[in-house]
């Protein structure tokens, strides 16, 4: 018990410490003066993948046809707003990408940068709702282990960028993904207008390829950075790396069994029947199914 109460000490004094070293300018703006909103909300969460799937369990699953078609349009509109403001803010304080400090002054151009980045972390807070529908409509096939994980910890993670480094380095991930989330909703609207657009949804593969590739120029771009020795926080870097490696992984998982070990379904007695597939396979096949009306 005490060397918990030790733990919590240190860590409690950790946390004071490095509020000296956080960035000035957002401990104001809204969820950024105390990490406890974003837990909280996170917690929820949480609470609602174990606490929903019992609440639709004997209930019929809601359509929420025109909610998903408003929700991903507007998740474009977002994405693309926070991709154009990075963009031409970084533009405008002739940022370097391949090697950018943090400048934590009240310049125009800096503020402007670092308020996209909060409208960044602000978004994966709304993204939660991907959930919340998939689990309304009873989709839960959907709600895998990759997307849970990514969900609860960008928002989390983000917080932490944007209360700590705000600008330089960090606006070349958010900037990539952005644009790649423009995509991505912009063909979850499209699937949501109903079955006719399905013929013209043949591209989600190369979607996941893209989301892989941002990974991989993710890990490069931040080990040029440690290895030219370029003056953005380290630890950040490092955290980058790590963390894109664990979505190399699970993405990489997802793509083989969507695109390269595909089971094969044969009809019989009116049930699915696997031919040499794992029940992995299985679920990948319902989730590529389920995708059909999102």
């Amino acid at each position: 018990m005490e060397a918990v109460t030790h733990f919590v000490n240190d860590t409690v004094e950790f946390y004071k410490w490095s509020l000296t070293i956080a960035d000035k300018r957002v401990e104001n703006w809204p969820m950024m003066s105390s990490p406890c909103p974003t837990l909280a909300i996170s917690c929820l969460y949480l609470l609602f993948l174990w606490a929903g799937p019992r609440y639709m369990q004997d209930r019929q699953p809601y359509t929420l046809r025109r909610t998903l078609i408003v929700y991903n349009f507007s998740m474009v509109v977002l994405n693309f707003y926070i991709a154009k403001e990075l963009l031409i803010g970084t533009r405008a304080a002739g940022y370097s990408y391949l090697c950018q400090p943090v400048n934590y002054s009240n310049d125009v151009n800096e503020v402007r940068i670092a308020s996209a980045l909060w409208w960044y972390y602000i978004s994966k807070g709304v993204e939660f709702l991907d959930t919340a529908f998939f689990i309304l409509r009873k989709k839960v096939t959907q709600v895998s282990f990759l997307h849970v994980y990514h969900h609860c910890t960008m928002f989390i993670l983000w917080w932490i960028g944007i209360k700590w480094v705000p600008g330089g380095q960090a606006c070349f991930g958010a900037t990539i993904n952005s644009f790649i989330h423009v995509i991505m909703y912009g063909y979850y609207g499209l699937a949501a207008l109903g079955p006719h657009m399905q013929k013209y949804l043949w591209w989600k593969k190369y979607l996941t390829i893209i989301q892989m590739i941002q990974f991989h120029v993710t890990i490069g771009h931040a080990g040029h950075s440690l290895y030219t020795g370029c003056p953005f926080p380290c630890w950040m870097q490092w955290a980058l790396i790590g963390y894109a490696v664990t979505f190399i992984i699970l993405f990489a998982n997802f793509y083989y069994h969507a695109y390269r070990g595909k089971p094969s379904f044969s009809q019989k007695g009116g049930k699915h029947v696997a031919n040499g597939t794992s029940m992995g396979k299985v679920r990948v096949y319902e989730i590529l199914r389920d995708e059909q009306g999102k």
